[in-house]
């Protein structure tokens, strides 16, 4: 029996192995990837197609996107989501949530201004940077001090950022990395 953890990665189990799933289908259930994206607010057209690509691919596995909600990468990023039939979260500094770019689904105003960038960190499996200021930086910190895994396009060159070449090797590493194990007990 065929079992699809991520949409294009099958599994395939030994005949005991199906019976005792579908014994304990009931035990468990799985969740989705929530992937944050985070970048600067100014950001190349070079940077911004990256994004919006990204975007594109984790609403096409049904992750979930979660990002500061403004502009630049994460506009781009949360475009690329929406169009694609994805789901995206901006939380955002602000306390009336008017700062939220328009392809944001659930914005969560803060009030806190840069502070939410820990809970953009914290509410993430996994932490995609795309270039990026001093936000980015404080973001990737919280996200090493938090134990969180981050991948890095045209980011900062900081021991611990994994760098990836493109948006297919991010999610090739997301999903070789995460998907398997992604099941909530």
């Amino acid at each position: 029996m065929a079992v699809q953890f991520c949409p294009g990665t099958l599994y395939v189990e030994r005949p005991r192995e199906a019976v005792y799933r579908a014994v304990c289908a009931h035990k468990t259930k799985t969740r989705k990837m929530n992937i944050a994206v985070i970048g600067g607010s100014k950001v190349s057209r070079k940077n911004y197609q990256i994004a919006y690509e990204l975007g594109k691919c984790i609403a096409q596995e049904g992750w979930v996107l979660l990002s500061g909600g403004r502009t630049g990468v994460m506009e781009a990023s949360c475009k690329g989501a929406r169009e694609n039939g994805g789901v995206t979260i901006g939380i955002l500094p602000s306390y009336d949530g008017k700062d939220a770019n328009t392809y944001v689904g659930v914005k969560i105003p803060t009030g806190i201004g840069y502070a939410r960038n820990v809970l953009v960190v914290r509410a993430a499996d996994i932490v995609v940077a795309i270039s990026g200021k001093y936000g980015t930086l404080s973001e990737i910190a919280f996200a090493f001090n938090e134990g969180k895994t981050v991948l890095g396009i045209n980011t900062w060159n900081i021991k611990g950022v994994r760098k990836v070449k493109n948006v297919k090797t991010a999610v090739q590493y997301i999903k070789r990395t995460f998907c398997k194990t992604n099941t909530v007990r």
